[in-house]
Parts: structure tokens; C-alpha cells; sequence
């Protein structure tokens, strides 16, 4: 059985970052194992590549979600990364850090006491990790190892919104990233300015790495299990092509697997609910009942109108357009495919401007509908969606049984509380005001879906329950808290409660969702996780020392 330092299991944005610090800055060796490929698909690179595999399994596993009552029976598709880089090699590369009182909420669900995650204490880490393009300190940082940029390209309808919005009353705002996400604006990307290419993990933290001893990555692995000696954490079985194999990790094992699969792993690991583990017959080792609960999500639904003119980027992607943007994109770094897509986003609260943010408003300059809800034919148009920020409702994971290689159940719990649909509904009307104002009101055409006829609150709830969909940020399914939280999974160094050698560093920590997309949070958290392993692994050679 191979030994290492550590044992990092998934890798995506948390764990290459991890890993990557334990081997520059930790002098140590360490195991990177990830259940998807070690690929990068050329297309990915390209700002907007990433649309080419949204409808794809090549680098997604499709969880399909238990049916919800209250969605009328409909579950909700929710996606995962299987590739190595995770998130950050397959999504819409949008760099967003969430409101200050996200993080102080973190520190309440803590008892305001021991390690601070507030806002403050995190934004050394973010700056650490940046090098971003045209903002600098304080919130910003200049010459680290991941590429933040604007987007090369703003289509006509991304620009009439922005002007749109501001005069509706919502205030222009050049940063969504001081800690007040507060107004209209064009996003920060994880693209570097100068290439125009996306900037995942693997590019920023992995690949100077490539050819460090100290560093085994190992692909296509399906972590079973977690070993124990004793109440020590001490290593990991997982299979490779059919083959079982064993690793040994003589300081730690790290658990980055996402909020779906880590807690998956930890209960066929025998660390989770008693009454659970003992239905699919796992031996329990330690009862801590919330594994897998406090799972939380952003979830948004469309406002849809066709345009009378091509403001947008349909049909951008075949035939001749696609090949004269693809042009332009290798011989200038210009156009189209400089694009996510999606540039801009509003973040206010539809029943009060003056208070804290409950939605972020995307528009999206085509008509564009998920690959589980459908309702409108493709065509030049605009796509406004509302997407609710913190959510009350929250969901679970389960076991499906006892094998590693199914997938676990997931209960989204989507409106669960009636306060997240009314809000929802809000953001709806507040869009549709949005496509009738001016300048965008004179290049739509009509609103198509659902069609301006649908008007009453029972109607637009309705349309609220069969077309929203997931906003691809999955958090807290193993969270922080407090000794006398009974639901608490982890201390608030992240060490799983009741073991010992074993944390975990992924969006399963967080408390409470943060109000914007997660990928730039679970870095920031990664890059902190890091620092805490490495204080260990240094108290424990003073100790030594002394022996």
C-alpha cells in the first residue's frame, strides 16, 4: 500500500488548491484522487465553450433529483463536474465573493467564537489567489496564480440591460466583489485578460506542479471508503479501471469531493446518521445526524421574449457565424467566443432597493431554457432570470444503498418554505418589467414565455414550479457550527467531529449559502483550509522537535 503525507480526495477547485499549497508551501507528498478524467477539451478554453457540453455527460454527471411535491411532482436535474479542475474546468467562469454578512453569518452559526471566517478574515485569501486584470487592492489582488478578468465581448442586449436596470432605480456598480454586491453591473470572469482563455484550477495551481514527485494525481478513482486506525482517519480504498487499491495518508485525509458526494462518502465511511448507516447495513462509527443535511442551492426561473432584431448570440454557434467568430477569436483573441454568454447580472431585492439583496437578475441575450424544463422554441430573444440568493428551504443527500458507485439521493426541496416562491414570484414581476422598460422595451418584440396572459400570482407560481432550475452552487451538506448544534458536522477548522486526521474543505462547510455563484467562495476556503493544514503539520514538528 502506497503511503503519502496526505490524501486529497476530488479534484476539483478545493482540492487542486489544497493540494497544490501542502506540496509548495507544506514540502509534502500528496495524493490527488479524482472520479472524473484528466482532460481539457480545447473548446473548454475558449470563454464560451463551455455552452458546447451544458447538454453533455461527457464532463457532467446528471443527478436527477427526488420528485418534489411541492413542484407538483417534478424533480430538478443538478449537475456535477467529472474532470479534473471540477467547477472551474466546466462552468460559466464567473467570479463572484458574496456579501459580508454571508460570512458574518458563518461566524454566528460558530458561536462568534474561535476561528474567524468573516469577510475580513477571508479576503486575504481571495487576493492571494487573484491576478486580476484591471482592479487592485484593497479588494483585489495582482499577480497570483488565477487569472479574473471582464469578458472580452458585451452583446447589444447586455448593455440595454445594464442601462435598463439603472433606470428602474437600480444603481450602476463597476464591482460586484467589495462585499456589498449591491446594483447593475458586467461580471468578473475567471479568464486571463491578456489570452482570453478560460483560468481553472488545473491551469493556476496543478499544472506547474505537473512534474513535481511530490504530487500523484490519479484519475478515473472511486473513492469506497475511508480507513480508520483506531479514531484516526488513516487512508483510503478506491478502485482505478476495476482494480481496488489502497493508499495510506500518515498526517491526513481531505475530503473535496462536492456537497453531493462528500457526504456520501463520509456515510458509507460509517460517519453519519445512525438510523441511516444501519438501514443499508454500514457500521456505524461515529452518529453525527446532519451529514447530508442543510443542503442548500440557488435556484432560478425565466422571463422569455424574442427580440425584433439579432442583439444577441443565436445562431452564433454553426455555420458561417461560427466559423467568422471562430476566426476572429484565434487571430485576434476578439468577438463572440470572448463571451460567457451571460455578462451582467442585478443584485437588489424586488420589494425593497434599501435592503440587503434576495436576487441576482441575469440576463442572458438569447432565448435560452435548461435542458430539463423546456416551454420556447430557440430564436433571437432575451432571457431574464431571477434567482433567489438564500433560500430557506433546505434539502438533503442520502444513500441510495451501500455501493459507492451509486449515485446518492438528493432532495432538493425547492419552495420547501413559502417565503422562497414569494420571492421568487417578486422577481419574476420585476423582470417583466424589465423587458417592457426603455432601451430594452424597443428591441423586444413579445414576451413568449410564459406569455404576458399569465398574470395572477396562482398562474406565475405555476410557471415558478415547472421552470425553475438549479443554479449550479450546491453548499452545505457537512457544515460548520457550534458544539451544542446537533447538526453540526464539522469544528470550525473543518475537522469532522467525533475522528480524527479528517476534514473537509469543499462548499459542504458553508452554514449558509453566500449570495452570488460559489466557485471563487470554495477557493478562497480551499486556499484558508490550506493554511490551517499547514499550522497543524507545523505544531506537530515543534512537537516532535521537543520529543
Amino acid at each position: 500500500m502506497k503511503e503519502f503525507d496526505y490524501i486529497v480526495v476530488g479534484g476539483g477547485s478545493a482540492g487542486c488548491i489544497v493540494a497544490a499549497r501542502l506540496v509548495t508551501e507544506g514540502n509534502a507528498r500528496v495524493l490527488l484522487l479524482e472520479a472524473g478524467r484528466d482532460e481539457y477539451h480545447p473548446v473548454l478554453k475558449m470563454p464560451a465553450g463551455y455552452m458546447k457540453f451544458l447538454a453533455s455527460d461527457k464532463f457532467l454527471t446528471m443527478h436527477q433529483t427526488e420528485p418534489q411535491p411541492q413542484l407538483n411532482g417534478r424533480g430538478v436535474i443538478v449537475p456535477q463536474a467529472k474532470v479534473l479542475g471540477g467547477g472551474s474546468t466546466v462552468n460559466a467562469m464567473v467570479y463572484m465573493r458574496g456579501h459580508r454578512q454571508d460570512y458574518a453569518d458563518w461566524n454566528s452559526a460558530l458561536g462568534n467564537q474561535g476561528i474567524d471566517w468573516s469577510w475580513d478574515a477571508l479576503l486575504p485569501h481571495f487576493t492571494a489567489i487573484e491576478d486580476n486584470d484591471h482592479l487592485g487592492a484593497p479588494h483585489h489582488g495582482v499577480g497570483g496564480p488565477m487569472k479574473v478578468s471582464h469578458l472580452g465581448h458585451f452583446s447589444p442586449l447586455s448593455r440595454a440591460y445594464v442601462k435598463t436596470l439603472q433606470g428602474l432605480g437600480i444603481p450602476y456598480t463597476p464591482d460586484f466583489n467589495t462585499g456589498n454586491p449591491f446594483g447593475v453591473g458586467f461580471m468578473q470572469h475567471t479568464i486571463n485578460g491578456q489570452t482570453r482563455q478560460r483560468c481553472s484550477v488545473v491551469d493556476a495551481f496543478i499544472t506547474p506542479l505537473r512534474h513535481d514527485a511530490r504530487l500523484t494525481i490519479v484519475t478515473g478513482a472511486q473513492v469506497e471508503e475511508i480507513l480508520f486506525e483506531g479514531a484516526n482517519a488513516s487512508g483510503v480504498r478506491y478502485t482505478q479501471d476495476g482494480h481496488p487499491q489502497r493508499a495510506c495518508a500518515r498526517k491526513e485525509v481531505i475530503l473535496a469531493a462536492g456537497a453531493y458526494q462528500t457526504p456520501k462518502l463520509l456515510m458509507l465511511s460509517g460517519i453519519g446518521p445512525q438510523a441511516q448507516l444501519k438501514q443499508h447495513g454500514i457500521t456505524l462509527r461515529q452518529h453525527l445526524p446532519g451529514v447530508g443535511k442543510n443542503l442548500q442551492d440557488h435556484y432560478e426561473v425565466p422571463v422569455v421574449a424574442s427580440t425584433n432584431g439579432a442583439f444577441g448570440y443565436y445562431g452564433q454557434d454553426r455555420g458561417w457565424p461560427m466559423v467568422k467568430a471562430g476566426l476572429q477569436y484565434m487571430l485576434f483573441k476578439t468577438g463572440p467566443v470572448t463571451t460567457t454568454g451571460v455578462e451582467t447580472c442585478a443584485f437588489f431585492d424586488p420589494l425593497d432597493f434599501g435592503a440587503t439583496p434576495t436576487i441576482q437578475m441575469f440576463c442572458v441575450p438569447t432565448v435560452y431554457l435548461d435542458r430539463d424544463v423546456m416551454g420556447a422554441d430557440p430564436g433571437h430573444g432575451v432571457t431574464v432570470n431571477s434567482l433567489l440568493l438564500r433560500p430557506k428551504a433546505t434539502g438533503e443527500v442520502t444513500l441510495r444503498d451501500s455501493s459507492a458507485s451509486s449515485l446518492p439521493i438528493i432532495d432538493t426541496q425547492i419552495f420547501g418554505h413559502p417565503d422562497d416562491l414569494a420571492r421568487t414570484i417578486a422577481g419574476f414581476r420585476f423582470a417583466r418589467k424589465v423587458i417592457t422598460a426603455t432601451p430594452i422595451g424597443a428591441m423586444v418584440q413579445q414576451e413568449i414565455f410564459p406569455g404576458a396572459e399569465i398574470t395572477s400570482d396562482e398562474k406565475i407560481a405555476e410557471h415558478c414550479k415547472r421552470m425553475v432550475k438549479t443554479g449550479y452552487h450546491p453548499v452545505g451538506t457537512c457544515r460548520m457550527g457550534h458544539d451544542n448544534d446537533p447538526l453540526a458536522v464539522l469544528h470550525d477548522d473543518l475537522r469532522v467531529r467525533g475522528v480524527n486526521r479528517l476534514r473537509v474543505v469543499d462548499a459542504s462547510m458553508m452554514p449558509n449559502i453566500i449570495s452570488g455563484n460559489t466557485n471563487a467562495i470554495v477557493m478562497a476556503v480551499a486556499h484558508r483550509a490550506a493554511e490551517l493544514l499547514l499550522q497543524t503539520q507545523q505544531s506537530e514538528s515543534k512537537e516532535h522537535a521537543y520529543e
